[in-house]
């Protein structure tokens, strides 16, 4: 039912609760709108009384939206272009700037990620880009819960994509091996696994799917030594400091600053091993917010351009 005392759903209502959503706590989302979380809480929960409805699923760890929540969510963001659209119409000059939130696995950083963000801001000086760094199953749940706009995840050749979700094929590449110029592995001209287990391996955690790849490859079998990091970067970074050998896709690799600055290399694995896929992913909805699809089509155009698919 709808509050006796209220004075209708107001925009800024919807603005915050799309905020508390994306970060996924009332305290982040009170720093970020300059406002104090008792006040903010009071205003979601005058806009659930005046919806009827629970929007948010509070605990300890964090608030997020509810099922009712992600159902209303939809009809939120679209209210809220709407409003956009109307203020651009208008004149405005000083209309409430959007953002788009971009899940990534860290995976093609360098050639796709950073250019894709850069033309884009370029055309949308008023529209935040926020970029945060998850594993897949992360970046899924934040996607189907709304606090992501666009997700950046890898598959393997054979694996079975998520069906919650529109996806679009990027780029495809191969397995390598990432290493030093000074290591004993960068004078071969492949890597066996062989090869492979006599140097310390920097692996990625469980829940990426680089792990899963290494995993399946070793057969069992155990590295001299071994660490374990999260995502592409911080593996590369390892990789200069001369910590060990890893495995990412070439796509992570060729072209990386490190690369071009001769920290790093690349030697292909023997045999035939499945490729890789990076692909981007966005919730299934009726309406998808015009700044997250202009991204979108940014990144499509930009894999186009690196020889995806």
């Amino acid at each position: 039912m709808r509050g006796q005392h209220s004075d209708g759903v107001r925009t800024e209502q919807l603005e915050y609760i799309t905020a508390v959503t994306r970060l996924g706590s009332l305290r982040r989302a009170a720093e970020e709108l300059h406002l104090s979380q008792p006040a903010l809480s009071e205003t979601v929960r005058n806009l659930e009384r005046e919806l009827g409805v629970d929007l948010l699923e509070r605990k300890r760890s964090g608030a997020k939206m509810s099922a009712e929540g992600r159902e209303l969510l939809p009809h939120i963001i679209n209210v809220l272009d709407a409003v956009d659209r109307l203020r651009g119409a208008a004149g405005e000059q000083h209309r409430i700037s959007r953002m788009v939130r971009v899940g990534t696995v860290n995976a093609a950083t360098v050639p796709l990620l950073l250019p894709a963000v850069r033309e884009f801001r370029a055309s949308h000086p008023a529209t935040q880009v926020e970029v945060v760094g998850a594993q897949q199953s992360d970046i899924h749940r934040t996607l189907l819960e709304g606090g992501f706009d666009l997700g950046l995840v890898n598959y393997l050749e054979g694996d079975d994509v998520a069906t919650d979700f529109d996806c679009t094929e990027l780029l495809w590449g191969r397995p390598v091996v990432c290493v030093r110029p000074d290591s004993p592995l960068a004078s071969l001209s492949v890597v066996s696994v062989s090869d492979l287990l006599t140097q310390p391996l920097i692996a990625m955690r469980s829940g990426y799917v680089m792990h899963r790849f290494v995993h399946r490859l070793l057969g069992g079998r155990e590295p001299s030594f071994s660490y374990s990091t999260d995502g592409a970067e911080m593996g590369k970074l390892m990789v200069a400091e001369g910590l060990g050998a890893t495995v990412l896709p070439d796509f992570s690799v060729i072209d990386d600053p490190l690369t071009r600055q001769g920290a790093i290399t690349c030697r292909p694995l023997a045999g035939d091993s499945p490729r890789v896929l990076l692909m981007l992913q966005r919730r299934k909805a009726d309406s998808v917010p015009q700044a997250a699809h202009d991204l979108h089509e940014v990144f499509v155009r930009r894999a186009e351009a690196l020889g995806g698919t």
